[in-house]
Order: structure tokens, then C-alpha cells, then sequence
């Protein structure tokens, strides 16, 4: 489904005449961007076209998107990183309203993926005064819901690992000291079961929506968050092997091109470990678990986006700068090893 809403919303209903009114707008005043205040900034700016609802706990925003949706709002904006988008997007799961983005986190992939500016609050508020909707799938993580993606195992322990603080302080940086911390840890022995049948065992698990992963980095090659599947990754290696092997992996266009890490898509499965071991979805941990369900959620998200998705920018430059081949041959030599 594809149309537009947000005039919709941005008209008055009082008299015939068009004006604007405030868009109902989930702030989270915690995010990293907004030191120095950018983000308070465009919003004192911008004041006479939102009514602010800032979050003071974990989980609050879901309530808020979830009472203004039960109030009938068109549209609802939420700015702040993924894990506030996240808590919006579970507020706002099976109801008609659409969710409007303005990026203010640390990596914001969703807005990435869907090709929402990131680096400018101006662009993206632009995009949601355009209106142009999209839908995308629902899935839930023993029935939390996600929009990108949901992590098993090592991703999870890293950001169980990363605090609130070494994030404000550090940014990404914050994530790569979490993950040479859980490096030296003994994995966990997983166990992937599909709904169609299919078996498989690792010791990480990433199940993506969306194709990107840890900001522009495309882990899903072929992912498409309309088409009613989620694409797993079962990584057989744990440690610094992993890391490389993912690095290695994109390096060569695709992380299931390397021998230790196996991809598939599914619409449903569940991941069987050995120990209880932390999950996370859309980059918030939600605890751990020795049994996890992925299924579709049965609702679809209604997001304002641009028409057409913006370039990969940070890969491709990246990828052009290194002049990184696609020398799929030799890899196939290694998994013949």
C-alpha cells in the first residue's frame, strides 16, 4: 500500500481553510545526537508544527504511541535512535497510524533502510511533510516486535554489554569495546528449526527484515521488508573468527559467501540453545532466553519514506575507496577445505 497521509493530517479540521497543526511527536531527550542540542534546537525551531511528548523510562514510548493511536492520530513522529523507534513501532503495531521518522540515534538503520535522511533533520522532516507511505512486515522475538532485525547470541552480548553511558560518551566506539569483551566468552550451542522443516546449528544468530545491519553495512543481500520473510544468518564460528569472517564477508559482497556462516530466508523458525543466552531486537536488548520464536507479527507498519530509497552511500564509498573485488571462487575453494 502506497499513498499519502500526511496532508492529511497536516490540515486543520475546524474550517474549510488549510493550516497546519502540531504532529504528535515521541522525544527522546537521552539519544547521542542530540548533545548539543540539535535536536532541541530544530524542534524550538519547529515548535508551532509539534505537540512534544519526551520520555522519561524505558518503555514509555510504547505507551504513548500506542494511547495516541488509540486516539485516532494519522500520524505520529518519533524522534530518537532505534530503540525509541522500536518502542513507538510496538505502540503503534496493529493500529492505522502512520509513523513518521526523524533520525536522533547513534547508527538509525531503520531510517536508513528505508531511506529517511539521517545526517539532516530538515531533509528528513521535509520527507515526512511530503507524506509518501509505505508498508513494511512486523516480525516479533518471543513476542517482542521488530522492524530491522533481531539478534541471538553474540550481537545481543554486546549490547547487553554497552551502557547507556559509554554510548553518550563514546558512540559507536562504545559497541566495538563491548564486543572485544564478549570475544573471549565460550559460545553458546544453538539449534535452528524452520517452520518448513529445515535444521541448522551454530553459535550466533542475526535474522533480518530489512537488509542492513550496524548502520550501512548490507548483511541481508537479499532481504526485502515487504515480502513476508525474514533472512537468518547461523554462524558456525565464534570469537574473533566471526568478526573476521563477517569483515571477510562483505568485503566479497555477501557474509553468507564465506564458509563459516550459512543464509537462508524463512518465514518463521526457532533457535534452540544449550544455555539461556541474550536476544535483541531493532538493537535493544530484551533478555535472554534458551528458546526463541521469530514469526511474522500479522500486522504491517504504515512509515512515511521517500518514494524512491536513497543510495547506500557509506558501502559504496567504502567499497569503492578499498576497490574490494567480488572474488567468489576462492571462497568457494574454502568451503571445499
Amino acid at each position: 500500500m502506497r499513498n499519502r497521509v500526511a496532508k492529511r493530517a497536516a490540515v486543520g479540521e475546524e474550517s474549510g481553510m488549510e493550516h497546519p497543526r502540531r504532529y504528535p511527536l515521541i522525544f527522546n531527550p537521552r539519544a547521542r545526537s542530540q548533545k548539543g542540542g540539535r535536536v532541541l534546537g530544530f524542534l524550538k525551531d519547529h515548535a508551532s508544527r509539534f505537540a512534544v511528548y519526551a520520555t522519561n523510562h524505558a518503555g514509555e514510548a510504547r505507551e504513548l504511541a500506542a494511547r495516541l493511536a488509540a486516539a485516532g492520530e494519522a500520524v505520529v513522529i518519533v524522534a530518537g535512535g532505534d530503540g525509541t523507534l522500536n518502542e513507538v513501532v510496538s505502540g503503534l503495531a496493529g493500529s492505522a497510524t502512520v509513523l513518521g521518522v526523524l533520525p536522533a540515534g547513534t547508527m538509525n538503520v531503520f531510517a536508513r533502510e528505508m531511506g529517511i535522511p539521517f545526517d539532516s533533520l530538515e531533509r528528513a522532516f521535509a520527507v515526512i511533510e511530503r507524506g509518501f507511505v509505505r508498508e513494511v512486515d512486523l516480525f516479533e522475538a518471543n513476542g517482542s516486535p521488530f522492524v530491522q532485525m533481531a539478534g541471538v547470541g553474540f550481537d545481543a552480548a554486546v549490547i547487553e554489554e554497552t551502557t547507556w553511558e559509554s554510548k553518550k560518551m563514546l558512540g559507536p566506539l562504545a559497541y566495538l569495546l563491548a564486543a572485544v569483551k564478549v570475544l573471549g566468552e565460550q559460545p553458546p550451542k544453538m539449534e535452528v528449526i524452520c517452520a518448513d522443516g529445515r535444521r541448522d546449528e551454530g553459535v550466533a544468530v542475526l535474522a533480518g527484515n530489512g537488509s542492513l545491519y550496524g548502520g550501512q553495512f548490507r548483511f541481508f543481500r537479499k532481504a526485502n521488508n515487504r515480502d513476508s520473510k525474514l533472512d537468518v544468518l547461523v554462524y558456525k564460528e565464534a570469537g574473533y573468527r566471526l568478526v573476521l569472517d563477517s569483515l571477510r564477508g562483505l568485503a566479497f559482497g555477501g557474509i553468507d559467501l564465506v564458509a563459516s556462516v550459512s543464509y537462508f530466508q524463512t518465514e518463521a523458525f526457532t533457535v534452540r540453545a544449550d544455555r539461556e543466552v541474550p536476544v535483541e531486537v531493532d538493537g535493544e536488548w530484551i533478555g535472554r532466553f534458551s528458546e526463541v520464536r521469530f514469526k511474522d507479527s500479522t500486522n504491517r507498519l504504515q512509515v512515511i519514506a521517500p518514494e524512491g530509497p536513497l543510495a547506500g552511500r557509506f558501502a559504496e564509498t567504502l567499497k569503492s575507496l578499498l576497490q574490494w573485488p567480488r572474488r567468489q571462487p576462492e571462497l568457494q575453494t574454502t568451503r571445499n577445505r
